[in-house]
């Protein structure tokens, strides 16, 4: 963009449309940001550019959002290079979400920075565009939009306006998110039982209740009352103010075990509950270190894969995303290298083959073998294009995972598939994600309510007295 006739054009527009200036990694993180500020003008400056080139090659998502961030600029500046100094509009390009236009750097700027910030850095010339649109257009809010914290600090020192990119945040506060689980007030028969139905069908009790409470229920969200009467049940459907609920199995009781597990805890069984129904496709479940979400749905996939043969065979799969220095490459199959990063799948399977006493040694070693040949370690490299039918099929660490890599993988899923995500969204690795951006947080959200999904927030951890009160303590 040059500096007089555009300065110009741009200066005629209200006051209140804001000016973005858009960092690489915002393109490289989300590349449909460029239509994401609604009525606002976007701004990327050429060190931009030359940043999305210089990440463009490779297979990773980042080069892949790269490439495609290019695609959408090409498209819209393809047809329009005479409007380029005067900005594109972007109405016609998106559909007409965004009524904002894009404008690029055309000439060489030269903004007075501190002699403190190296003027070759990328980061410090973008942070000079800022500086000189806001000098150029005094009477407009321009604003620098970046995932990198440091470079955002950098430009509020030198008195510049700068905000993280918003738009991928499912929720602003993670303690709003959905938690699966609902404690029904003590007065909830006093309000709800007028005109009560209730039922047995198949060994549950339905109940029929009418009320102020029933329109904010989920379907498949569990409702628990701990009184003289306990009540553990599962939101059948709702309809206005009329909601169906359906007493759950008892999966604490040694008589319901799911390949020798019990819940040990309110949560771990409304989870049981989610994995063993056949009704329910997708599973969600959060919890800290040592809460159980492997070893539960470990237990209900090998039950309903050998048992009940629900299922052809168990596939994990998980992030590798190293916490601390990356080992390098490693040798062999496909499996073999996936082998270091599923030591929480090995630890798991030994608790579950301990749970058999009577089979002593050599049965426990012909079970190990049966369950090994029917669990299928995969990585995430490889997934794309592919269908799984009838497979159960595990995503372990899913709060390192994207939005768009949690929608590639849960689009694999075929015909009688189950899909169940674990994680810890307080443990996320993954650079520019956050509680509130990652996959595993935007598919809780927006799973919640859909009658063939479940969710469940577990609370309470059982590994050990010392991993309970490390989590609380440190």
């Amino acid at each position: 963009m040059t500096q007089r006739k555009p300065a110009s054009a741009v200066a005629r527009l209200p006051a209140n449309i804001k000016f973005f200036v858009l960092d690489t990694n915002v393109l490289m993180h989300d590349p449909t940001s460029l239509f994401r500020f609604h009525e606002h003008d976007i701004y990327i400056p050429m060190v931009t550019l030359e940043e999305l080139d210089d990440n463009k090659k490779g297979m990773s998502e980042v080069a892949r959002n790269a490439r495609q961030a290019s695609r959408f600029l090409d498209e819209i500046v393809s047809g329009s290079e005479h409007a380029i100094e005067s900005g594109i509009e972007l109405r016609t390009r998106n559909g007409g979400d965004a009524a904002g236009r894009l404008f690029l750097q055309t000439q060489a700027i030269s903004a007075e920075l501190p002699a403190r910030l190296a003027g070759g850095k990328a980061d410090n010339q973008i942070i000079g565009v800022v500086k000189f649109l806001q000098d150029t257009h005094p009477t407009r809010q321009v604003i620098l939009v970046s995932k990198d914290i440091n470079m955002r600090i950098k430009a509020r020192v030198l008195g510049l306006a700068a905000e993280d990119y918003f738009n991928d945040k499912v929720l602003e506060d993670t303690d709003l998110l959905y938690t699966g689980t609902r404690e029904l007030p003590a007065d909830f028969w006093d309000k709800h039982a007028k005109g009560m139905e209730s039922w047995q069908q198949s060994g549950h009790t339905y109940y029929r209740v009418q009320g102020p409470l029933c329109s904010s229920l989920m379907v498949n969200e569990f409702a628990f009352q701990e009184a003289d009467r306990p009540l553990y049940a599962i939101v059948k459907e709702v309809t206005g103010k009329t909601a169906i609920l359906q007493t759950i199995k008892d999966y604490s009781q040694q008589r319901h075990n799911v390949w020798g597990i019990t819940a040990r805890n309110r949560e771990q069984n409304f989870a049981l509950n989610a994995l063993m129904n056949p009704e329910i496709d997708f599973v969600t479940l959060l919890g800290q270190a040592g809460t159980g979400k492997t070893l539960l749905t470990l237990a209900a996939g090998l039950m309903q894969t050998l048992e009940h043969k629900t299922y052809s065979e168990i596939i994990m799969t998980r992030v590798t995303v190293p916490v601390g220095e990356d080992i390098g490459f490693l040798p062999g199959t496909e499996e073999e290298k996936m082998n270091p990063w599923m030591g929480a799948l090995e630890d798991n399977l030994d608790v579950l083959n301990k749970t058999d006493d009577e089979a002593g040694e050599w049965g426990r070693a012909a079970t190990r073998d049966l369950i090994r040949s029917r669990i299928k370690v995969k990585s995430l490299n490889f997934m794309r294009g592919r269908t799984f039918l009838n497979k159960y099929l595990i995503i372990d660490e899913a709060q390192n995972l994207t939005p768009k890599q949690m929608k590639t993988l849960i689009t694999r899923a075929g015909p009688g598939t189950k899909v169940v995500v674990l994680g810890n969204i307080s443990q996320i690795d993954t650079p520019y994600l956050t509680e509130g951006s990652s996959g595993l947080t935007y598919v809780v959200d927006r799973f919640k309510g859909w009658p063939h999904s479940g969710h469940v927030t577990l609370q309470r951890g059982e590994r050990s007295r010392l991993a309970d009160h490390a989590a609380e303590v440190l």
